[in-house]
């Protein structure tokens, strides 16, 4: 059950485009039983995809490819795999109706380019795409399977969910199970942890990995195990899950493998709180994380973006003389941030930030990287000053993520 994944399109190759395809694919297949062995990304040239194909055949018996299927000239995905397969492609009026409907439900008239996208290989099994006009194909060759699917991804996940993970369950025979756990710790740095767990690590079973995963402010560990029997994989991780909440329980903010966001939002439905935002260095970055999560609607207020002292004063009633004397980068403004947005936003908790993201206004005595942090309650204001790096980009991240421990730790 080794899979190779090969994403097409040069806006890939270039970093026009970030590739998400192949890292949703991996996580799907690998909690589906299926081990990933590894991920190519190719340009639009027919030769260095056929060559990509079939290198990856000598080393796996399934082959996913994403990308390169739409109605215009760079996309060659099909007319290749057709060179490949010694096949030709011909009209399929079942593709063509499909696509003719759903032109019509959406109102579209059909132009010859559309109806180009009928034309399939004749080798392969064709399966149709409810989200989209481009078919997703199936070629079987020698008990291998190579599966052809759109780069659009909301159309090559349902493609994924609904018909080729149950596909090639029902061909292949999982003989590895594969469980993971995962464990996010937070205010002790990577290395440390790594000193902290070198005697676990060691008594590690053969059959389980442990990864470090962090990012800004937290660093989630993750437990795998790769078995024959799936009992001794479930008793085994649990067991080993055990031992590290004891080992760090004092760091540890999380045993699921859910996002802080995702936490939080569980915390405050659970209690019946809101929460609402008060921003400046970090623009929005926090509400939209925290509204990235389904039904935030049911926890998250709103969020007061004040980027300008004027701003900061005229909405969420920062004192004139607290800016003037502190600076909009200081304990007082950021915390008469966080009390005015519980008035402003009407909510239980605030979350506020102020500082100098980079890479310019810093100053001999706030420097960039300079950021004050507030949460706040209808009974308690805290705040904390962090001194972060000269990226803004590091900065605005690991000011949201330090924001959203802080309340966490505040809830």
């Amino acid at each position: 059950m080794n899979v190779e994944i090969i994403t097409l399109g040069d806006e890939l190759l270039i970093g026009q485009v970030v590739d998400t395809n192949s890292v949703w694919m991996a996580n799907i297949l690998n909690n589906n039983g299926f081990q990933i062995v590894r991920k190519v990304t190719v340009g639009d040239n027919a030769d260095d995809i056929k060559k990509a194909i079939a290198d990856a055949r000598n080393r796996v018996s399934i082959v996913l490819v994403t990308g390169g299927l739409g109605p215009t000239k760079d996309d060659i995905t099909l007319k290749t795999l057709c060179d490949y397969f010694d096949t030709s492609l011909y009209f399929s009026e079942e593709v063509h109706t499909h696509i003719e409907n759903m032109f019509h439900k959406r109102g579209y008239a059909m132009n010859e380019l559309t109806r180009a996208q009928a034309y399939v290989p004749e080798k392969a099994t064709v399966i149709l795409n409810h989200n989209g006009t481009a078919p997703c194909t199936w070629f079987e060759q020698h008990d291998a399977i190579l599966v052809s699917m759109p780069g659009v991804p909301f159309e090559m996940k349902s493609l994924m969910e609904s018909e080729v993970v149950p596909r090639l369950k029902e061909k292949f025979h999982r003989d590895i199970f594969i469980k993971h756990q995962t464990i996010s710790v937070t205010g002790i740095a990577e290395a440390a942890l790594a000193i902290k767990l070198t005697t676990f690590e060691e008594n590690l079973p053969s059959f389980v990995k442990l990864a470090y995963l962090p990012q800004s402010g937290i660093i989630r560990l993750r437990l795998s195990t790769y078995c024959e029997d799936e009992k001794i994989a479930e008793e085994t991780i649990a067991t080993l899950q055990q031992h590290l909440k004891e080992l760090l329980d004092k760091y540890i903010i999380a045993d699921l493998d859910k996002n802080i966001e995702a936490l939080i939002g569980e915390k405050l439905r659970t209690k019946g709180l809101t929460v609402g935002t008060a921003e400046s260095c970090t623009g929005g970055a926090i509400a939209a994380l925290l509204t990235s999560v389904p039904g935030s609607s049911d926890y998250y207020r709103g969020s007061i973006v004040a980027y300008s002292n004027e701003v900061k004063h005229s909405l969420l009633g920062v004192s004139k003389r607290s800016l003037a004397q502190f600076g909009a980068v200081s304990k007082e403004v950021v915390e008469q941030m966080a009390t005015g947005a519980l008035r402003a936003l009407g909510c239980d908790y605030t979350i506020a930030t102020t500082g100098i993201a980079g890479p310019n206004g810093g100053t001999p005595e706030k420097r960039v990287g300079t950021i004050w942090i507030a949460v706040s309650n209808n009974k308690m204001v805290t705040s904390q000053k962090f001194h972060f790096t000269a990226i803004r980009e590091q900065n605005i991240q690991r000011t949201v993520n330090t924001a959203l421990i802080m309340l966490l730790n505040n809830m």
